[in-house]
């Protein structure tokens, strides 16, 4: 199971998979690119967004929404055109980045809440609720680079990575969205988190970039399975038709402007036993 096999290579930087429709989705983020692929490497760009793309998602109507990085917004398809769904610049301190959107189409949105390529140090910052309507607000502070994101099949308990905190962390889904009772989920050891899927025993595979891996795992910091990446783990998402396809993208550098020029970026997959459930 811990083998990779080569999808497609040649991209910038991969980020933000979900799968949806019979193909993977993804931001080619410093190509400025939203992309699919489908299972037979076929790809298919489908937006450009020239303020850098990260995390994906779908109202209930199936209306596309893309975080827009360095303007801070989140942005709505409509008939092959973008525009501001919601504009987040008053809530998020830093760039964008991942997004997770539930059933009933509210997103949450984390952001770097620092000048990383700027060489800044570490500061803690917020995750935003997008309202359906595009109403926004901050739903949860004090948080190390909120990054990946899942929210459990009841649609009860979200679960984030914070990066530079090196842990998972649940809230509790209120009315409206709203978080609370916020707790550790799980500590990583020798790891930080980047993109995350959720599976439906409740384990979440975890991209690993420092430590160039996907690590499974449970609720309290159990590791069930380690897959090794020859470069930097920095998203994952299972798919496939029957959800246990889990699609590793990985990249050699991070850097915007590095990243265009090595493209080292790749979609790798392996099968795995427990299909995925919940959002993305």
């Amino acid at each position: 199971m811990t083998k990779l096999e080569l999808l497609i290579d040649g991209l910038a930087f991969p980020e933000g998979p979900r799968w949806r429709e019979g193909r993977l989705w993804f931001s080619d983020m410093h190509d400025h690119v939203v992309m699919t692929v489908d299972p037979s490497g076929k790809t298919e760009e489908v937006v450009r967004v020239e303020t850098r793309p990260s995390g994906l998602g779908w109202l209930p109507d199936g209306r596309l929404l893309v975080v827009s990085m360095t303007d801070r917004r989140v942005l709505r398809l409509e008939e092959g055109r973008l525009v501001e769904h919601a504009d987040l610049s008053e809530l998020a301190p830093w760039h964008c980045n991942d997004m997770v959107v539930d059933g009933r189409g509210r997103a949450y949105v984390g952001n770097f809440g620092f000048d990383m390529d700027a060489g800044e140090g570490p500061r803690a910052t917020t995750l935003v609720l997008v309202q359906p309507d595009g109403r926004a607000e901050v739903a949860a502070e004090g948080l190390f680079f909120p990054n990946g994101t899942v929210i459990t099949p009841d649609g009860s308990t979200l679960v984030l990575g914070e990066t530079y905190a090196a842990r998972l962390t649940a809230f509790c889904i209120g009315d409206e969205g709203r978080l609370s009772e916020r707790r550790e989920w799980a500590r990583l050891e020798g790891a930080v988190p980047d993109g995350i899927c959720l599976d439906a025993e409740g384990a979440i595979w975890v991209a690993c970039p420092v430590s160039n891996q996907l690590l499974r795992v449970r609720e309290g910091g159990a590791v069930s399975h380690r897959i090794p990446t020859d470069r930097k783990a920095i998203a994952c998402m299972l798919g496939g038709d029957d959800g246990r396809t889990l699609f590793a993208l990985t990249a050699r550098t991070t850097g915007p402007d590095e990243a265009p020029k090595l493209r080292s970026g790749r979609i790798e997959c392996v099968t795995v036993d427990v299909p995925g459930a919940g959002w993305p």
